[in-house]
């Protein structure tokens, strides 16, 4: 099936020669053409241009779908870099507990947070666990964001780190989507391994990690690198076991506290180092010279009452930003990378070009997907979504509760109305 989308009022995001990701000063730029067509062929982005250059060009595709978005702006599906979705239940009462004044901290030390989040995954049957995660693709898919990144790490057995894994490998055979799985049995410590950590890495190590990598079930590892958490040294130690089995690395850094989890990332070569309310100095010129993306998580900091990231000073430094949503059951209950965009300019003075970058190219690159998504370019893979109609794209950001999503198109294929 082709599709020959005509009249659209701006086209966004377009590249003529495809980018890894924008750095700097460059975040402040995008590609646009006004009163264009885009046409998809076989899934894939096939060609666009001014409506002036489409005339008579498709008239003999057989097959064709034509759409007509006129008033309408043409947007590449948003790339979620960061959730753990696939999740049992909901974690409300501590939302309370937060509004009390616990921090997050004080929860997980009794017991809360993550491993609230373990008992109630290892109750919950394998198929129970995918129809709850399904249910969630689905909104994100209706909301505009055609990947995403899922992460393991409520499960903390052997067990239960591969039930989820399976159940992500499900999702990725099921749905349109394009997902890629990060192993992070490195999430917490269960309480039977308190004051025992270092076994409860070991058992990553020696046992976890070879057989998710004997089931291919995960394209990353992960590391919660952070104050009460895994240390750098336990941190080395994972990601050098990951890595022998193929799994390239990435890191929840800096988010409570100065951890080294952002050099740790760097020395290692991880596609992302995320969170990073915490960055300084040396983490930044750490950054600047490797290839690891800078992933910010707003609305973590945001759910949360956190300081954010000092994303100004990264950018004037020459830094790539990625955004993310980081949806999960404790900390940022939301996979709605609009909201996402809004916080980056309303929490952290990013402009709305800064914005749709982050959430675009740069977070397609923090998955390692950046050569065929993120950005309207022939040759990519045909994901992207049709906006109502609205004055401009700045009014994305802008309109932070406002469903702005007309039609999806994933794969080069409509997505059904009843889904978006």
């Amino acid at each position: 099936m082709s599709i020959l989308i005509i009249n659209i009022k701006k086209l966004i995001q377009v590249e003529n020669k495809p980018r890894i990701w924008v750095a700097g000063s460059e975040m402040s730029k995008i590609g646009t053409i006004d009163d264009a067509f885009l046409y998809i062929k076989g899934g894939i982005i096939e060609d666009f241009g001014k409506m002036g250059e489409a005339s008579n060009k498709f008239s003999k595709e057989k097959d064709l779908t034509i759409i007509d978005a006129t008033g309408k702006m043409v947007f590449p599906s948003f790339c979620d870099s960061h959730t753990h979705l696939v999740y049992a239940g909901s974690r409300e009462i501590e939302y309370i507990d937060k509004i009390k004044g616990l921090s997050y901290e004080e929860i997980a030390k009794r017991g809360g947070g993550i491993l609230n989040s373990a008992k109630l995954l290892h109750n919950t049957s394998e198929d129970e666990l995918y129809n709850q995660s399904l249910t969630r693709i689905d909104e994100i898919i209706s909301l505009g964001t055609g990947a995403v990144e899922i992460k393991s790490g409520y499960g903390l057995t052997t067990d239960d780190e591969l039930k989820m894994l399976r159940v992500i490998k499900r999702l990725k055979e099921s749905t349109p989507i394009t997902i890629r799985a990060t192993f992070l049995g490195a999430h917490a410590v269960p309480l039977e391994y308190k004051g025992r950590q270092g076994e409860y890495v070991d058992t990553i190590i020696n046992e976890m990690i070879p057989l998710v990598a004997s089931e291919d079930l995960a394209d990353f590892i992960d590391v919660f690198c952070d104050k009460g958490f895994f240390t750098v040294e336990e941190t080395e130690r994972m990601l050098m076991a990951g890595m022998k089995y193929g799994l390239k690395a990435k890191i929840h850094a800096n988010e409570l506290d100065y951890s080294g989890g952002i050099q740790v990332g760097v020395k290692y070569g991880a596609q992302s180092v995320d969170h990073l309310e915490y960055t300084g100095d040396e983490e930044i010129k750490c950054l600047l010279k490797s290839e690891t993306m800078p992933t910010l998580l707003p609305g973590a900091a945001f759910f949360l009452g956190m300081v954010d990231p000092p994303v100004r000073k990264m950018i004037q430094a020459g830094l790539p930003v990625a955004m993310a949503s980081d949806y999960n059951p404790g900390s940022s209950p939301s996979g709605d990378m609009k909201f996402v965009m809004s916080l980056g300019c309303i929490k952290m003075k990013m402009l709305p070009e800064e914005v749709i970058n982050a959430v675009t190219i740069n977070s397609a690159y923090a998955m390692g997907i950046s050569d065929t998504h993120g950005s309207i370019a022939k040759g990519k893979i045909a994901n992207v979504f049709i906006i109502k109609p609205i004055p401009s794209y700045e009014f994305i950001p802008y309109s932070y509760t406002s469903r702005i999503v007309d039609t999806v198109i994933l794969n080069g294929k409509i997505i059904e109305n009843e889904k978006v």
